[in-house]
């Protein structure tokens, strides 16, 4: 169906060959996870023909997973060969517009533009990705089952503060309770304090102190998909957290309330980032409003100031405004959504209160 659906849209856009590298892009389309190594690995679909550029090496760990044909090569061959006769079976040997898997290796894709003759190339955030970006019902089910995991492990995070706790600790705490719920860490940043006013601060040392703000992002990965989500809370009293919390908490509801299909994702950045600025905190808003989450944890859509991707029924996002003082602490509040055709369902249970310890 997603082959199908595939070449639907590059009807539609009027894309000949789309050339999928061994990615998440790979494994979304046909399941197949080959290893990653220099040796070119290839997924090439036309109206007429899809299938593999594929090392001998991989082949046999790769053929249960799929019907679709395989052109291999050997190391003492190499892959140009073999190319060529897999884009004469794909009818790709005239002119063609090309969609390139912008995350595969640049070599596999100049090694693809070297062999075949382009009229227009784009990559496949219009395609592939596009068609990524809406996520069906088994997906939803498995987002959602990681969100409540999440729940649970971001209950855990703050549950397990004390005076003179690391992040690195917390962080553990976290990571144990995906282990003891069948899942992996996909990533965490515990913040303490002024920690917290860097978005991407890496945890590690820093003791808990009495009257101290922590963040807790964290996500997991199970089942082939990732959770992600952040809350705060205090471990004492902090100056002005409260009315901060509010302000932040105010620009994710009208991010909310924003999101519908059909809307631009620029406007529900606006929305969020207007409520930010009303507050005055305008320049400590240091990064977009949100980034799609599937297979991977930032995807299209994103919801950025400068985006002109209309919002559709079935997409999944994050909604994650913040406000960021240095030396003092950080504040980001996220949900994941998906969107549904009277607006967004918020995949967690857990509702945005600050936590108290």
């Amino acid at each position: 169906m997603r082959l199908q659906n595939l070449r639907k849209r590059m009807a539609e856009t009027g894309t000949d060959l789309v050339a999928v590298g061994p990615t998440s892009n790979m494994a979304w389309l046909s399941g197949l996870h080959p290893h990653g190594d220099e040796r070119p690995v290839m997924q090439i679909v036309t109206q007429s023909w899809a299938g593999f550029l594929m090392p001998a090496l991989n082949a046999d760990s790769q053929r249960g997973l799929t019907d679709l044909p395989f052109v291999t090569w050997r190391d003492d061959d190499g892959p140009v060969g073999a190319l060529r006769d897999l884009l004469a079976l794909a009818g790709a040997a005239g002119p063609v517009t090309v969609a390139l898997d912008e995350t595969m290796r640049a070599d596999f894709a100049l090694l693809l533009l070297d062999n075949v003759q382009v009229t227009r190339r784009s990559f496949l955030s219009n395609t592939l990705g596009h068609l990524r970006g809406r996520k069906d019902a088994d997906e939803y089910r498995i987002l959602k089952e990681n969100a409540v995991i999440n729940d649970g492990a971001m209950r855990a995070a703050f549950a397990c503060l004390r005076e003179g706790i690391t992040e690195a600790e917390v962080a553990e705490v976290v990571q144990q309770y995906y282990r003891d719920q069948g899942a992996g860490t996909e990533f965490f940043s515990i913040c303490f304090g002024g920690n917290g006013a860097f978005p991407h601060h890496h945890t590690g040392q820093t003791k808990l102190a009495p009257n101290t703000a922590v963040l807790v992002d964290i996500g997991s990965r199970k089942d082939g998909y990732p959770s992600d989500m952040t809350r705060a809370g205090t471990f004492g009293t902090v100056d002005g957290f409260d009315e901060i919390h509010a302000v932040v908490d105010a620009a994710v509801q009208a991010a909310l309330t924003t999101a519908k299909p059909g809307v631009l994702a620029r406007d529900v950045d606006a929305a969020a980032r207007g409520v930010i600025a009303a507050a005055g905190y305008g320049d400590r808003f240091l990064h977009r409003t949100g980034h799609g989450l599937g297979i991977d944890i930032h995807e299209e859509p994103y919801i950025t100031a400068t985006s002109d991707v209309v919002l559709e029924e079935g997409m999944v996002f994050s909604i994650e405004p913040g406000i960021y003082l240095e030396g003092r602490f950080g504040l980001r509040l996220e949900e994941i959504v998906i969107l549904r055709a009277d607006g967004p369902e918020v995949l967690s249970d857990l509702p945005r209160d600050p936590f108290r310890a």
